[in-house]
Formats: structure tokens, sequence, C-alpha cells
């Protein structure tokens, strides 16, 4: 039984929600000028602050740091492919479709219904706000849209021919973004470090409610600084991020959408592998659930009854929460930054690349 809707949302979100996680890294705060650049860190000690962000940014340049401008604007394009896990799979059916179950939701046993390799590909285009409220401490916003690729593999161990006991479902849709999040940056001798941690409510476009996802990402870098240009640098880092989503998911679909085309186009097989499997191998016990669950949808699908509904509950995650990570960044000046992210470590496949645009803004009322 293929749950399309089930894995719509379940990979959309899980990648997509990474994509939009990973976009929005600052990945230092600051950087102390090094005193070969005496001439340019004097200019910083020098400088009088007028701005209200970051708070004690007047102290920052005081102490030769030369800090970010605190407002920006970024720009991210994010690609990710990664593989899902789903289980607890629970199954109820309305065949009159008229509201009311023929069977209330039911867990369902890996002896009938179970999933094979599930995999999602999304790639999303969104935007970040941010403001610096201290030069260690960035605040922003995260709003995009993307579209998901979720493929799935359902397995009917019932049916004894590899070659019609499975299938897969490929199920497209685009989904939006909105969330939040925190990353507190500093240095600590030669390198720079960053702890991010966010959260986003991402609604894709054949779910009524949105799933929430949680994304945590470290870095520890460095930067390189261009010795005739010291408002230029190249940073480079590595990290790793560990993601978890709101993992039950509760749907009810039309048995038209939740089987792909090759089912209701070979049905006539599909219906005699089930009556085989029923007559010749099921046990009683396998009998009995066979008849309260599977028997209701296999009539559906001879009598080519789409309408009728199928009702689920499940639950869903990433196949691995843990990926590793590798980025560079190189700073134009003060206010354009070009950054690229790879995902190269563990299941999870990743590719980011941004834009980033700073300025100041908010002067002090020295009146």
């Amino acid at each position: 039984m293929n749950m399309k809707n089930v894995y719509k949302f379940s990979l959309v979100y899980f990648v997509a929600f990474f994509v939009l996680y990973l976009n929005g890294y600052s990945q230092y705060a600051y950087k102390r000028i090094k005193p070969k650049y005496e001439s340019y860190t004097d200019s910083i000690k020098n400088v009088e602050y007028n701005y209200v962000f970051p708070f004690w940014g007047q102290k920052a340049y005081q102490r030769g740091i030369d800090i970010q401008y605190p407002i920006g604007i970024m720009g991210n394009f994010f690609w990710a492919d990664q593989g899902i896990i789903i289980d607890d799979f629970q199954l109820g059916f309305d065949n009159a479709h008229d509201g009311v179950l023929d069977f209330p939701l039911t867990p369902v046993s890996e002896d009938f219904l179970s999933f094979g390799h599930n995999t999602n590909q999304s790639y999303s285009v969104n935007f970040r706000p941010d403001i610096w409220l201290f030069p260690f401490i960035d605040v922003y916003g995260v709003f995009g849209y993307g579209r998901s690729i979720t493929s799935v593999e359902v397995v009917l161990p019932f049916i004894s021919d590899p070659a019609t006991n499975r299938f897969i479902s490929t199920v497209e849709q685009g989904f939006a973004t909105n969330g939040f999040g925190v990353l507190l940056a500093g240095g600590l001798g030669p390198v720079w470090f960053s702890l991010d941690a966010n959260m986003t409510w991402n609604k894709p476009e054949l779910l009524e409610k949105a799933t929430i996802v949680n994304v945590v990402g470290i870095r520890v870098g460095k930067v390189f600084t261009f010795k005739r240009r010291p408002q230029s640098n190249i940073s480079i880092w590595i990290g790793t991020m560990f993601l978890a989503m709101q993992s039950e998911t509760r749907g009810a679909i039309k048995l038209a959408d939740a089987l792909p085309p090759d089912v209701w186009d070979n049905k006539k097989q599909f219906v005699e592998d089930y009556w085989n499997w029923y007559d010749n191998e099921a046990t009683p016990v396998q009998k009995k659930f066979a008849d309260r669950i599977l028997t209701p949808i296999v009539d559906a699908i001879d009598q080519r009854n789409g309408e009728s509904i199928v009702s689920y509950n499940m639950n869903k995650k990433p196949k691995s929460a843990w990926n590793g990570l590798i980025g560079i960044q190189y700073q134009i000046n003060k206010h354009w930054q070009l950054r690229s992210e790879g995902g190269v470590i563990g299941d999870r496949k990743s590719f980011l690349f941004s834009v980033n645009y700073r300025f100041l803004a908010f002067r002090k009322n020295n009146g």
C-alpha cells in the first residue's frame, strides 16, 4: 500500500527544513586584526561607532576587533538528498467515503506492509534577515519556498513474487518555510566558532498543518585576511549538524491517490496475487487480520473504487540525524559576502550557495 501523501510531507520537510537551516549561518561574529595590519588596526580603534546595534559595538572597536555590519539580508539556494525511515504505521479505511471508518486506525504488521529504501530530494530558495544584537549574538528569521521529490518503496511481504510485491511512489510538491534562530559566535586563539539553533514551520501544499523542524549546528573555522585589503578575507570551516523533526503524521487520502498508476493498470494481477496468498499461504491469524483491513481495500481496488478514503498514522524520521559539513566564504568587503557549504559526511548530502549583503542602520541620537 503506497501512501503518497505520507512521503510527501515526511521527506519534503525533513530535507527542505534542513535546507533552510543551513542557509543562515554567519560563521563568525568578529575578528581581531593582526599586528601586521597596524594602520588598519589603529583606524579601527579610533572608530566612533554611533549605531545602536550591536550593543557594545564601540567597545569591540576600541579593542581592535573588526565587527561585521549589524544588519544583513542573505539570499540562499539549497539542495539536499537524504534517506528517511517510516515506522509505527497504522491504517484505517472508509470504503463508503461517508466519514465513518469501516475499521479504526489499526497497527499494520510488517508481515503485511513495510517500507524499503525511501529517499527525498529537495531544493529551496529563501532569504534570511538578521541582526547582531551583540558582537557575539545574532538573531535571524528564515522565509522561503521550495520543492521536494520523495520516493518511497512500499513492500507487500504477503505477495511472494518479487516482481509484483513492491512498488515505488514518487511525489513532488512545493512547500513554504518560516522560522527563526539564534547564533552564538566568537573566537578562541586563531580560530572562530559558532553554535546555531533554529526552529522552522514547514507547510507543504498538500497538508493542512505545518511540520516543525529543529536544527542545531556547530562550526569551527579560520579567517585568512588579505594583506593589501584587510576588509577582505576568506574563511573556511568544518562542522556538524543535528536535525530533528516532528515525527508523528496523521492524515487521510483517497485510495486513487494512495496507489501509483501501475497498481490500477495491473489490478487484476494484484488482486489475484492477494487471493492466492490468502487461500494458500496465510495462517488463521493472518487471515483474521486480512479480513479486517486488507480484504476491504483489495475489494475496492478490484472494483476500481478510488474514492474510498484511506486514513493513516505513522512516525517518520531522517535516516541519519547527524551529518558533517565543510564550507568556505569570501568576504569581498564589509558589505558583500559569498558563501558555499556542503554536507559531505553521513547519509544526508547537501549543497548551499548564498549571497549576503550587510549594512549599518539605527544610528544613535546623541542629540
